[in-house]
């Protein structure tokens, strides 16, 4: 039997394509000792892939020849651990690929929920990334008025619900008038704006009249500088991510640092979502809660078959999509 694994056929020095990607057959891999073989299910596609092809991150650095890395839900095949055994639902750090092998100390079991895409979506790592980010770093208060780029995006969009459960104004910046209207109508802000239109500063002044107090910032560069000439004395600044600087090797801005920020005296911090692993339950019975109500409404874009992983990055880079993106490897278990 065969396993189907995608690899980095070069590195890419400029705007990713299909041709920085390889489809290959490998050999079926064994568990060794301590290990479980997984099948992998949902592979989670973030901006993030692109920036580990840039060098080394908060992760070593992926090279050509390597499968790309992802985080995923598996079904356990194989356990040579007394801590899994087949048929268990896990989230591990795999490859893009049918099947992989994993140190059973470094898989987690997954709990039982209705539809298995949530686990990476609202109660997985968008809905951690955004509800640690937000309440950990930013600190909103009722009243405040928040900003959120990529605000249609897998984090963004989250992190606007958030904010509006705890009685905040919560602005948007997104890509297109369709997006626009839809982080409006669909997830509930109170304004959203188009960065790809001219006069995003005359629309920003116009948004959030009272300052900004919060910015959660995915997207770094043009976008960032504008909105830290917005924020309000005391302010925060989240630093999620930057995906407009992943897929150029000619990153721009901000250019008002540090001087803004000495200015307004402003907090900017990054973060990355495992820092705060250990408010993990906290954070899955607030986002259950706020599901329950209403008040967050879970957003998935699920994109078919491993082959099309290297397209469904691209896309998520170019922001083709609504909310979590993902791509199905293989059916659910029944």
């Amino acid at each position: 039997m065969q396993n189907r694994q995608i690899t980095i056929a070069e590195l890419p020095t400029d705007a990713l394509t299909q041709a920085h990607f390889s489809l290959l057959e490998t050999d079926m891999p064994v568990a060794g000792d301590g290990q479980v073989l997984l099948r992998v299910i949902l592979m989670s596609i973030d901006a993030a892939n692109r920036s580990w092809m840039k060098g080394a991150t908060y992760r070593a650095a992926v090279q050509a020849g390597d499968a790309m890395p992802t985080y995923a839900i598996c079904e356990v095949v194989d356990s040579n651990s007394p801590e899994f055994e087949a048929g268990d639902i896990v989230a591990a750090e795999a490859t893009w690929s049918e099947y992989v092998t994993a140190d059973a100390r470094k898989v987690e079991k997954l709990p039982k929920v209705e539809t298995l895409s949530h686990l990476m979506s609202v109660y997985g790592i968008a809905g951690k990334t955004a509800y640690h980010g937000l309440l950990s770093v930013g600190n909103p208060v009722a009243g405040e008025t928040v900003l959120v780029s990529a605000a249609a995006g897998s984090v963004g969009g989250y992190v606007g619900q958030i904010a509006k459960a705890l009685g905040c104004r919560v602005v948007g910046i997104a890509g297109g008038p369709e997006k626009c209207k839809w982080v409006e109508d669909a997830l509930g802000f109170d304004a959203c704006i188009d960065y790809r239109e001219a006069g995003l500063s005359k629309k920003l002044a116009a948004a959030c009249p009272n300052g900004v107090d919060v910015y959660f910032d995915n997207v770094g560069g043009k976008i960032l500088e504008s909105s830290l000439n917005f924020m309000n004395e005391k302010g925060r600044v989240v630093c999620c991510g930057a995906v407009s600087q992943y897929d150029t090797e000619a990153p721009a801005g901000p250019r008002n640092l540090p001087g803004i920020i000495v200015v307004k005296r402003l907090k900017m911090e990054g973060f990355i979502v495992m820092d705060f692993a250990h408010d993990d339950a906290k954070c899955i019975r607030a986002m259950q809660h706020w599901v329950a109500t209403g008040q967050i409404k879970v957003t998935e874009d699920i994109v078919d078959g491993l082959e099309n992983a290297p397209q469904a990055l691209i896309g998520l880079l170019a922001g083709e999509n609504k909310g979590k993106r993902m791509v199905r490897v293989a059916a659910d278990p029944s």
